[in-house]
């Protein structure tokens, strides 16, 4: 486990840069991780990602894209345009949380 800094922040993260400590996360450090990969935080994007996190915490596992679209009511296409390319990733990587099963 290699500690980065980022921003003010120490964190935990693995070889591709997603954090290992649940506690490490705020939503200061979410708007550096986000600048890092071209995306600007509305208030719609910390909403999901913070019912990303509390989903995370309730299950232990980062939600897929098709269930984070359940639990927020935003449409996956809508998902796509909130966090381009690969959202599920995108969303785990601001979130602090692990990489959802299944990306790549």
């Amino acid at each position: 486990m290699t500690v980065n800094t980022i921003g003010a922040s120490e964190v935990h993260v693995d070889a591709e840069g997603f954090l290992t400590q649940y506690d490490e996360w705020s939503e200061d450090l979410a708007r550096q991780l986000a600048a890092q990969i071209g995306i600007g935080l509305t208030n719609v994007h910390l909403n999901v990602i913070r019912i990303l996190r509390e989903d995370y915490l309730a299950t232990g596992e980062t939600a897929t894209i098709r269930r984070i679209s359940a639990l927020t009511l935003i449409p996956v296409k809508d998902l796509f345009a909130l966090f381009p390319g690969k959202p599920g990733k995108k969303m785990a990587y601001i979130a602090g949380l692990p990489k959802p099963r299944g990306c790549v």
